[in-house]
């Protein structure tokens, strides 16, 4: 089997989970993978809501190896994540590329993070069929808007979607714009950072980067 595995990266996991990460350090984990087509060795597949287990899988997109959920599940309340492993940050700033190229349900691409389980967690996600970017907090697998934006998010043309969270503040942004701050204080505790998806969105994810804040 091919092995597609950063030292960088493995040193800086390393870090993370001792606990010693440096903040203005990124961890970018585009390069984590193994073979086209099979599940990611560095992310959990995790499922908020019904229908079929979530099927992500490692693609080479724009030339750079990255993740795609590929099941194509039209269950509507259905929410594939790929949890980055061996994480747990509570204030940060993260990144990922991603391309929203299938879908009839949705076209939606996310990013979640203090993730408890699979039905706690905060996600920012951008939707390519209602060109907007929303800030939930899912509780018990409940989730619940707190803010947004419209915004247009193109189908089949890449953006860039970020995140960053200290405390009770939220800051996010598109394409390198900021689109709106907000608060809330649900999820305090440090948690996990993953690939958020939705129904049958297949949107390719590419360049996730996740800088660990003071």
């Amino acid at each position: 089997m091919q092995r597609l595995f950063s030292p960088m990266l493995g040193l800086a996991m390393m870090a993370i989970q001792a606990g010693a990460a440096c903040a203005g350090e990124p961890i970018v984990l585009s390069s984590d993978w193994n073979e086209f087509g099979q599940q990611p060795d560095r992310c959990a597949p995790g499922l908020t809501g019904r229908g079929k287990p979530p099927k992500w899988a490692i693609i080479e997109a724009d030339g750079k190896l990255g993740v795609a959920e590929t099941s194509a599940d039209t269950t509507d309340y259905r929410f594939p994540l790929c949890i980055v492993d061996g994480l747990s940050l509570g204030d940060l700033d993260v990144s990922v590329r991603f391309r929203a190229v299938a879908g009839t349900v949705d076209r939606a691409a996310g990013i979640a993070v203090r993730v408890k389980d699979a039905a706690n967690y905060y996600v920012v996600r951008a939707n390519a069929l209602e060109d907007n970017v929303r800030l939930y907090a899912v509780i018990d697998g409940d989730r619940r808007q707190f803010a947004g934006a419209n915004a247009k998010v193109a189908a089949n043309q890449w953006h860039t979607l970020r995140l960053r969270a200290i405390g009770d503040r939220f800051a996010v942004f598109l394409d390198g714009a900021a689109l709106f701050e907000a608060t809330d204080k649900r999820i305090a505790a440090p948690g996990g950072v993953a690939l958020w998806s939705k129904a049958d969105s297949v949107t390719q994810f590419v360049d996730l980067a996740i800088d660990p804040l003071p």
